[in-house]
């Protein structure tokens, strides 16, 4: 249960150059982010070389918050991505549809080692699936053997509703028969937005309430995150001020940006619908690992992980780092057409969160963005251990 509302402090205390903003707390040392956070701002600024138009982190320890940007979050203009702008942070939105989930375990209305079947008879069949064979608790982890999907709008998608919309039932039944199973239930790992459309149709059952709804009234409100939304379907605007998103290609020095077309959100749910911003998305992050948001017990059955890679494991709708300095950071990243994120926290206070504006289909820039972060939660580890 979610126990008590944040409130961020964060204060603009200056813009040391066209491309850098500095936000901090007032326990926030003096100097400008380029003087303090070196290292930081010079893999951010390699991550950007390597991504969309711009790029910014939200970053800090206990008692101070500071942000850097690089590029421009606005094509042929000069216009520094800022922590509190909005953007689509893709499947982020996993983590907070798995917080509900567990919340609905503590309320006794469903177990997460009993089959999905048990809750949505006939939902999880065809095409070689077998509900009666798949967990709760390997949907949410991406271990029930269902292959990876990636709705792209006007390629891969359900037919859609006659206002443009998309049923969750619908983009169930198409990531089903997309591909078969792609291993034996708790075989294997494999990420795929089918699990998370599935446990939005269970959300919905469950609560009688459509999932961004229930999202809304169990998460987003109760922790006070005023930048954050879970859209409802055909609302496709994105809130002001926003960072616009871009397609776009890199070669070497040359790159090409259009801007993102407007989608309806229904199509990516409960795996990757939602809206926030850097500073929301960290609020969010630090209260879930400080136990403000799930019981004792529902944050452990999150925190368990299955190792996916070494020193990577993934829990529940949540994934653990273990950084170079030795700390661990806990979280999510988000891909989404036009943005490309992800947020990082640790149980000493430690966060970082990084957005840019352009999702690449191809060569991704993942190496850059895990080197940002681990600067950057690892900032004068020394000093600290």
């Amino acid at each position: 249960m979610i126990k008590r509302n944040r409130t961020k402090l964060s204060l603009v205390i200056g813009a040391v150059c066209a491309t850098m903003l500095t936000l901090a707390t007032p326990a926030a040392h003096a100097g400008t982010a380029e003087d303090d956070h070196t290292a930081t701002f010079a893999a951010l600024k390699a991550f950007q070389a390597s991504a969309g138009p711009g790029a910014a982190i939200h970053a800090g320890g206990p008692g101070e918050s500071w942000t850097l940007s690089a590029g421009t979050g606005t094509i042929n203009s000069n216009r520094p991505i800022r922590s509190d702008e909005h953007f689509r942070m893709g499947s982020q939105t996993k983590t907070f549809t798995a917080v509900v989930l567990l919340q609905l375990v503590d309320e006794g209305k469903v177990s997460l080692d009993a089959p999905i079947a048990d809750y949505l008879p006939g939902v999880v069949t065809g095409n070689g699936y077998d509900g009666t064979r798949i967990t709760v608790r390997q949907l949410l982890q991406h271990t029930g053997g269902i292959a990876a999907y990636t709705p792209y709008p006007g390629l891969s998608t359900p037919q859609p509703n006659p206002d443009g919309t998309f049923g969750l039932t619908a983009l169930v039944r198409h990531g089903l028969n997309s591909s078969p199973p792609i291993a034996e239930p708790g075989a294997g790992f494999t990420y795929s937005n089918t699990n998370y459309y599935i446990l939005g149709v269970l959300v919905e059952e469950l609560t009688g309430q459509p999932v961004h709804q229930a999202v809304t009234e169990r998460v987003i409100e109760p922790l006070g995150l005023p930048h954050t939304v879970f859209p409802a379907p055909g609302e496709r605007a994105l809130p002001a001020p926003a960072v616009n998103g871009y397609h776009g290609a890199r070669l070497g020095p040359i790159y090409l940006w259009t801007p993102v077309t407007s989608y309806d959100p229904s199509l990516f749910s409960s795996a990757g619908a939602m809206i926030s911003t850097l500073e929301d998305l960290t609020t969010f992050y630090q209260a879930l690992v400080a136990g403000e948001v799930l019981s004792p017990s529902g944050l452990a059955e999150m925190q368990k992980v299955r190792e996916v890679d070494p020193k990577v494991g993934f829990g529940l709708g949540i994934g653990r780092k273990e950084l170079s300095c030795g700390i661990v950071a806990w979280g999510h990243s988000g891909g989404v057409l036009g943005y490309m994120s992800q947020t990082m926290v640790t149980e000493n206070g430690r966060h970082a969160s990084v957005v840019t504006n352009a999702l690449f289909q191809i060569n991704p820039p993942a190496d850059q963005l895990h080197q940002l972060l681990d600067t950057a939660l690892c900032e004068d580890a020394a000093q600290r251990s």
